[in-house]
């Protein structure tokens, strides 16, 4: 008797509620039953998740395999456990809160036998406002990606599909050293030891669930785990890949993702220690691994603050990253034909924004983000570049793949101010029925070329989401702030009839007025809510 084509390793902490539907989107999985396994790894959960895995795997023997294990901190113990009980043709990752679309495993097992792909990529999603990065899919399928000429290294999550044989061959393994990020040293080593690797885009192959409790793993790291792991990341690249521009095409995603993201705009929230212990791993990463040709490629952000923390100390750093959250967008200084970014304490190599002069313009500020009647967010923006308007050129503002509608364009001799209006229905079409985060973006055309760059809101009020009704299904849609990096984000979260009613006993209880306003047939809109800065 033959094994099963594809192995699912499922490793199981605490996901209670979600749990469930991961499990009924793999039973429901076209491919069968005969064809597939799922190896669930319960890593010590206490909230019944582990009692919920026995009485499925008693319903359905042979296809589901339930292993139980004391808490080990992460989920490398889990899913090597998971690999060693694995006995398919593939193996295919699936975190516990999340799920597969119907038809994902039997697409993914034909792409990789019809190509002779060790490594297989289908399209995520995410559900819930999630954020995942999908340049990867943006070209759409492809049956050969190259790790070092793609957007590949920005997808390293281990939720795809990997030939055993491969796994097997270069003994491939979670370290179980990195309490974060262990699936990255993993997926990196599958990919750069993989003969093939495919991409799909034709479907939605993997729904990446933002837990509305965040209670996962990832979540839930503290910042020594994450100093931890990100340094242990560095290093197996290092060991991995010889120096020169493959290494750096892969580290540009690390440097410029993990290691900015540890001098994010809540570096601020640290204690001092902290601060300093964040300040000295970093800085010894950035003076090990960046390059210069590495530096000139990063986001200007991330080498503007990566440069600050290699010039000076926590003092210095802060300045640069509270000139961004609080203050925004700084002066230009213009020497000898040569531009710099005017934040405090940078080096001139790091602080040089000539070659980028078009992405630099292109950063903007947000003044206001406020409902225009039921049917519009108007977000208006300012840069203070004095020539803005003259080198710039025109300006246009993205949602994600929402295209705003410029209503004001106006100069004066310290900036210039734009306003963008953002239709809701356009932004409920561009997204799932799971919800979608909309980060908002800066594009400009002049005589620098073309830039682009994340819109900042660094003194937007929170406000209350408000709710609309798009087809059967109500939606809370709000301007936010990612708090990594302060980008305005505008987003649109599922709401369940649960939370309705949770938010409108609040309001009773405030004995508030509940105002209904029309946001054009068929949807509705509850509770007006304006957002200042």
């Amino acid at each position: 008797m033959t094994g099963p084509d594809v192995s699912v390793v499922v490793p199981v902490y605490n996901t209670l509620p979600y749990l469930r539907a991961c499990l009924d989107s793999l039973l429901r999985q076209t491919i069968g039953p005969e064809r597939m396994e799922i190896v669930a790894v319960d890593d010590g959960s206490t909230d019944g998740s582990g009692r919920l895995l026995d009485r499925l795997a008693a319903r359905h023997p042979g296809t589901l395999k339930v292993t139980h294990q004391a808490n080990s901190g992460g989920p490398a113990a889990p899913c090597n456990r998971g690999l060693e009980l694995a006995t398919g043709r593939y193996v295919f990752f699936l975190g516990s809160d999340d799920h597969l679309g119907p038809e994902a495993l039997e697409r993914l097992v034909a792409a990789a036998d019809r190509h002779g792909s060790d490594v297989v990529l289908g399209r995520v999603v995410g559900v819930n406002g999630r954020h995942v990065f999908s340049d990867v899919f943006d070209g759409g399928n492809a049956v050969d990606v190259d790790l070092f000429g793609s957007a590949l290294p920005w997808s390293l999550a281990n939720t795809k599909l990997f030939r055993r044989e491969l796994v097997d061959r270069h003994r491939l393994r979670f370290p179980e050293d990195m309490p974060v990020l262990s699936d990255q040293p993993f997926t990196l080593a599958a990919c750069y030891h993989a003969r093939r690797i495919s991409v799909l885009a034709d479907y939605d192959y993997y729904h990446a669930v933002r837990r509305l409790d965040a209670r996962n793993i990832t979540y839930h790291s503290r910042m020594e785990k994450r100093l931890v792991s990100v340094e242990r990341l560095f290093a197996f690249v290092a060991e991995l890949i010889p120096a020169g521009p493959r290494r750096d095409a892969v580290l540009r995603r690390h440097v410029g993702l993990e290691l900015a993201n540890l001098v994010g705009d809540d570096f601020r929230r640290l204690d001092r220690a902290e601060q300093e212990r964040v300040h000295a791993v970093v800085r010894r990463l950035v003076e090990r691994y960046v390059t210069a040709g590495l530096r000139d490629r990063l986001g200007i952000e991330a080498r503007l603050r990566l440069g600050a923390v290699t010039a000076g100390g926590v003092d210095e750093l802060l300045a640069v990253i509270d000139q961004d959250a609080a203050r925004g967008v700084p002066a230009t200084v213009v020497e000898g034909g040569r531009w710099y970014a005017g934040y405090p304490g940078t080096p001139a190599g790091w602080a040089d924004v000539t070659d980028v002069r078009a992405d630099w313009l292109a950063k903007l500020d947000t003044v206001e983000v406020r409902w225009d009647g039921g049917h519009t967010l108007a977000v208006t923006t300012r840069s203070p570049h004095p020539r803005f308007a003259a080198e710039a050129g025109p300006v246009r503002l993205t949602a994600g793949q929402v295209a705003g509608t410029t209503l004001l364009d106006a100069t004066d001799p310290s900036g210039r101010t734009v306003r963008t209006d953002f239709p809701v229905d356009r932004l409920l079409a561009a997204s799932a029925a799971t919800g979608r985060r909309h980060p908002v973006r800066a594009e400009v055309t002049g005589s620098h070329g073309h830039g682009s760059a994340p819109v900042r809101a660094p003194r937007l009020a929170a406000g209350r989401p408000r709710l609309l009704r798009h087809g059967t299904r109500l939606y809370g849609v709000a301007a936010t702030v990612d708090p990594r990096n302060g980008q305005l984000v505008l987003s649109v979260v599922p709401v369940t009839a649960g939370q309705l009613v949770s938010r409108l006993r609040r309001r009773w209880r405030r004995a508030a007025p509940a105002a209904v306003h029309p946001a054009g047939s068929p949807a509705a809109t509850v509770g007006a809510v304006s957002q200042h800065g």
